[in-house]
């Protein structure tokens, strides 16, 4: 897929370098499950996801180079779940937004999407925002629901999670989430 300023194509093993210079910043995976990448993780991450249709590489056409992924993968009654990730640099330029709108489209005019649903901690307010310009509806807040990381005691940080709705009907038409 190709917007007016990204190129979305499947991941490649030698997106193993933009991988890492996006994985390896502690703002990028701060409510992500895991940590920092190493350059070695994320060669072996770039790999898995050349193998998993579900990781969306996003290309910025100016540098030509990864700047982030989209995450569009099938689950049960034709719902779909969103996620993102982009590179700290990029954030605030629509980058994000761009992408999934194309993704969206992409999955409601040509994959039959019914549904789809996001997740994201209450603190990232950027990202509920950005669902929220998408035309996704807050259908819920789950309370201490998941950790992803323990404090120094062993103990689970236990944090929040924002559920998010879109719906195929939700699309108003020929201007969908302009």
């Amino acid at each position: 897929m190709e917007t007016e300023r990204l190129i979305l194509r499947a991941f490649r093993p030698e997106d193993a370098d933009d991988l890492y210079a996006c994985l390896s910043r502690e703002p990028v995976v701060r409510y992500e499950p895991y940590e920092p990448f190493t350059r070695q993780q994320a060669a072996e991450e770039a790999a898995r996801r050349a193998g998993d249709p579900a990781f969306i590489a996003v290309v910025l056409k100016e540098i030509g180079r990864v700047i982030g992924n989209v995450w569009f993968a099938p689950g049960e009654w034709d719902a779909w779940e969103l996620g993102y990730v982009f590179h700290d640099a990029c954030w605030g330029r629509g980058y994000a937004a761009e992408a999934c709108r194309a993704v969206l489209e992409d999955g409601f005019v040509h994959r039959g999407v019914r549904r789809v649903v996001a997740m994201c901690n209450p603190e990232n307010a950027a990202s509920w925002r950005l669902l929220e310009r998408l035309g996704f509806i807050r259908e819920g807040h789950l309370r201490r629901n998941v950790f992803f990381r323990r404090d120094e005691s062993g103990a689970p940080c236990w944090q929040d999670t924002f559920v998010y709705g879109l719906l195929r009907e939700d699309r108003p038409g020929q201007g969908f989430m302009d």
